[in-house]
């Protein structure tokens, strides 16, 4: 009987949870255990992966905290690996849709192997002649939450007016690009200059601003929408929320992805302006990307064909290395990353 190889496991593991306030560096820490079985356990369904590439996501930070009532993605265990999308190799495979050799991409460990036994939301890749960390943003998770989001919440339209906030990030970017190439008007809001050039130049945004030096966001937006917006892709929350919903226009949709300014307080922020839901008659809708998964190849095969003809472009921010991980995952909420942030395991 051929011997079972093993190897040493380096992961990062959540110490303990984070009560309120900004995640720290600190509250992680990169450990090696001993070994990892490089072989699935005999009569299960099991696909091992060799991780690659780890997408670092905002949605990560409520998992860092423990919650009373059930959210709608298990909090952390203290002590335990922590998990988020990523991209792998399959090093060994008892299931019959996923055979060695494979890319894969779906929920895994931030580990640089991980044993996968739930293997119903991980995906097959099946263009392998673009850069695979692509699948940790644009052909995964945060791409398909813009496609979704834009197109199936928002139902948009030739010539509307749309605005897209945290627009240089790792959804943002590709809802922006999405919506100009559906003949849309479109203004973005992020952080910094950088980031307000990268929309302009890079991303074909019409307008962009830094709503760190607007004092009246939205005075700001009248400005830039003086029609009004049909569309709002919500990543923010907060006072640029109440801003939106005075300059929304009549039966204009708000697709609510993200609320990434109220993830670090202790008491969240009021909206104010929601009347104008009701006079304005508005739609605002949240949505979870995994109620779309059905959804998937269809996306992946437009945003492939967009790629190939050169219509859609896309910003990388490369942490190497998973000791790295916990302050590329840090630095989202201080709006370090300039693009989608994630961190490099092991180059395929």
């Amino acid at each position: 009987m051929a011997e079972v190889r093993a190897k040493a496991n380096k992961k990062v593991v959540l110490k303990d949870f984070i009560t309120a306030g900004f995640p720290k560096e600190s509250d992680m820490e990169v450990v090696t255990t001993d070994t990892v079985r490089l072989k699935v356990p005999e009569g299960s369904k099991a696909v091992l992966l060799e991780n690659l590439y780890l997408s670092c996501d905002p949605y990560m930070r409520s998992r860092m905290s423990k919650h009373d009532e059930p959210s709608y993605v298990p909090d952390f265990v203290p002590g335990s690996v922590i998990s988020g999308y990523g991209v792998g190799k399959v090093v060994d495979s008892s299931h019959p849709d996923f055979k060695i050799g494979d890319f894969v991409w779906g929920m895994t460990g931030w580990e640089e192997y991980s044993l996968i036994t739930e293997t119903e939301r991980l995906f097959k890749i099946r263009y392998t002649d673009v850069p695979l960390s692509y699948y940790t943003g644009l052909l995964g998770m945060a791409g398909f939450t813009a496609y979704v989001g834009f197109h199936e919440i928002c139902s948009p339209k030739k010539g509307e007016y749309v605005f897209v906030s945290a627009a240089s990030g790792a959804v943002g970017q590709l809802v922006g690009q999405l919506a100009k190439l559906m003949g849309c008007y479109v203004v973005g809001s992020a952080g910094s200059d950088d980031k307000v050039n990268l929309l302009k130049n890079k991303f074909g945004f019409d307008e962009a601003f830094n709503y760190k030096k607007e004092p009246d966001l939205s005075a700001a937006l009248k400005r830039l929408f003086p029609k009004g917006i049909d569309i709002y892709f919500e990543n923010v929350g907060g006072p640029m929320l109440d801003a939106v919903l005075i300059n929304m226009r009549t039966h204009g949709r708000i697709a609510v992805c993200g609320m990434i300014s109220q993830y670090n307080l202790e008491k969240p922020e009021g909206v104010h302006n929601l009347f104008y839901l009701i006079t304005k008659r508005i739609r605002m809708e949240g949505f979870l990307v995994g109620d779309f998964f059905h959804k998937y190849h269809q996306f992946e095969e437009i945003i492939a064909q967009y790629m190939k003809d050169g219509k859609i472009t896309y910003v990388e921010d490369k942490a190497e290395g998973l000791e790295n991980a916990p302050a590329a995952l840090v630095g989202l909420f201080a709006g370090r990353n300039v693009g989608k942030q994630l961190v490099v395991v092991s180059h395929e």
